[in-house]
């Protein structure tokens, strides 16, 4: 973790954290956290990433972590869209 804050330029928050329930009739659901905005003060936020092993190529990861972005970008227009046709 110490590496990534040094790497990084901003904090990643609950990104690449844990979130879930532990119920007390002995249910549980714990996720990653990835592909997730944060709304904050009225602005969308969210990181992306990929995970690197021994044979990943540097360019296609690349592109993989473009991809999503794209993806999260593509939502947010969407719920926008949709929520300024319900007005």
């Amino acid at each position: 973790m110490e590496i990534i804050d040094e790497l990084e330029p901003t904090r990643r928050s609950v990104y690449t954290g844990s979130l879930g329930y532990l119920s007390f009739s002995q249910e549980m659901d714990i996720d990653i956290v990835i592909r997730t905005f944060i709304i904050k003060d009225g602005r969308a936020y969210f990181q992306v990433g990929g995970g690197i092993v021994y044979d990943s190529e540097p360019e296609a990861e690349y592109e993989e972590t473009l991809d999503k972005a794209r993806a999260l970008i593509q939502a947010l227009n969407l719920s926008t869209q949709v929520t300024v046709e319900a007005r």
